[in-house]
C-alpha cells in the first residue's frame, strides 16, 4: 500500500488529540457475500434482543456463540481474512449503537468461543449459564476441552466469580478435589463414600494467611477465623460454620474442638482439627474421640455420621493410611498450604527467592 493511500485511509478515521483511529476497510473492498452475511447477522441480533431482556446472560452467550460460529464458518469456507473482524465490528456498532460487546477484540473472542465449544447443546446446558467474563477466563486459561468443561461445571456448581475461578484453575482444583487420604470406603455406606470423598481436597490452599507460617495451632486457627469467608470458599460448597473451640465435657474432663462445621449436602457435622506441623498418628486417635462425642451429644437422629478432617502441614501418605486402619468413624487427612509451590518447575526451586526473602530485602532497602 502506498504511503498516500495510508494517509487517505487515516484521514477517514475519527481524529482525537494525539491519536488517529483508522477507518475500517471500505465496504466496496469486502468479498462477495459480505453484505448478505451482515444483513443476516443484524436480523439475528434483532430477534435475540427480546430474549436477552428476558434471560440476559444465557441469551447473550448464545448470541455470541452464533456470531462466532458464523464468522468461523465464513472464514473457513470462503477464506475471509482478519480484516473482516474490523469491518464487522464497525458495521455492528453502527447498526446497534446502544449495544456493547461488538469490539474487534470481543468478536475474536466470539470466534474462539465457538471454536472451543462446537457442541450447541453443551453451550446451552452449561456454558451459557455462566458469565461471559468467566467464559473468557476458561478460554484464556485452559486448552484442554475436557478440563475446560470440568471447570465450567464447577463454576456453575460453586457459583464461582471470575477471580475465584482463576484461583481454582491456578491452584489445580481438579487435582486437589477428592484427594484427601481417608477411610470413607470402609467407614461409610457405598452410596455415600464416593460423594463424601469428593467434598474434601488435598491440599487446601490458604493464600490469605500471609507470608509467614503460623507456629502454633491457635495462631493458625485465629487467622482462619479472621478470614472465615475465604476459608469457607476454600472448604467448598455446603460448609456452614458452627463454632470455634467448641467445648465438650466428658467425665469431668474438658475438650475443645478447633473448628466445627455442618455440611448441608452431606447432612452431617464436620470436625476440623488444625495442626501447624507434620502428621502424627496420635492425632487420629484424638480426632476419633471427638467424632464419638459429637455423634453422642450433638448429632440429630436424622443426621449422618460425623466426619473428621485433620489438616496438617505435611504428611506421609503410607503412615496416614496405616493410622486410619481399624477406625470406623469417617476421617480424612489433608495438607494445608499458604500457596501452590508445585507450579514452579523443579529446576527453579531453591533458585528463586522466597516471599520472605523478598520482603526482607525490601525492608533492608527502606532502612537505608
Amino acid at each position: 500500500m502506498k504511503k498516500s493511500d495510508i494517509n487517505n485511509r487515516k484521514s477517514m478515521g475519527l481524529k482525537k488529540p494525539g491519536a488517529i483511529i483508522p477507518a475500517p476497510v471500505a465496504l466496496i473492498d469486502m468479498p462477495k457475500g459480505y453484505e448478505s452475511f451482515l444483513k443476516n447477522l443484524k436480523e439475528r441480533i434483532i430477534s435475540e434482543r427480546l430474549k436477552t431482556l428476558l434471560s440476559a446472560n444465557a441469551a447473550m452467550i448464545m448470541l455470541y456463540w452464533e456470531i462466532g460460529k458464523s464468522i468461523l464458518s465464513r472464514q473457513q469456507s470462503e477464506g475471509w481474512g482478519a480484516k473482516i473482524i474490523d469491518r464487522l465490528s464497525h458495521d455492528l456498532k453502527a447498526a446497534f449503537p446502544d449495544m456493547s460487546g461488538f469490539s474487534p477484540r470481543n468478536l475474536k473472542y466470539m470466534r474462539k468461543f465457538a471454536q472451543a465449544w462446537p457442541d450447541r447443546e453443551i453451550v446451552q446446558r452449561t456454558v451459557a449459564q455462566i458469565p461471559w467474563r468467566s467464559n473468557l477466563t476458561l478460554l484464556d486459561k485452559l486448552d484442554d476441552p475436557e478440563l475446560r468443561l470440568w471447570y465450567a461445571h464447577k463454576t456453575l456448581e460453586l457459583g464461582l466469580g471470575k477471580d475465584m475461578l482463576v484461583f481454582q484453575i491456578e491452584t489445580k482444583l481438579h487435582l486437589r478435589e477428592g484427594s484427601a487420604v481417608n477411610n470413607f470406603k470402609v467407614a461409610l455406606p457405598t452410596a455415600e463414600s464416593d460423594m463424601t470423598a469428593q467434598v474434601f481436597k488435598d491440599p487446601y490452599i490458604f493464600d490469605f494467611l500471609g507470608t509467614a507460617d503460623p507456629r502454633r495451632e491457635a495462631e493458625l486457627e485465629q487467622k482462619l477465623i479472621d478470614h472465615i469467608q475465604k476459608f469457607l470458599l476454600e472448604l467448598g460448597l455446603g460448609f456452614a460454620f458452627v463454632g470455634r473451640q467448641v467445648h465438650l465435657e466428658v467425665g469431668g474432663s474438658d475438650f475443645y474442638i478447633d473448628l466445627l462445621f455442618y455440611h448441608l449436602k452431606l447432612r452431617c457435622y464436620v470436625v476440623v482439627e488444625l495442626k501447624a506441623g507434620e502428621f502424627d498418628p496420635g492425632y487420629i486417635s484424638k480426632l476419633n474421640m471427638y467424632l464419638n462425642i459429637v455423634d453422642d451429644l450433638l448429632r440429630h437422629p436424622n443426621d449422618k455420621k460425623t466426619i473428621g478432617l485433620l489438616l496438617v502441614k505435611s504428611k506421609n501418605k503410607m503412615m496416614v493410611e496405616y493410622s486410619l486402619a481399624g477406625y470406623i468413624n469417617p476421617i480424612g487427612v489433608a495438607n494445608w498450604e499458604r500457596q501452590i509451590t508445585q507450579s514452579l518447575p523443579k529446576e527453579l526451586n531453591g533458585i528463586l527467592p522466597s516471599i520472605e526473602e523478598i520482603e526482607a530485602e525490601l525492608r533492608g532497602e527502606n532502612d537505608e
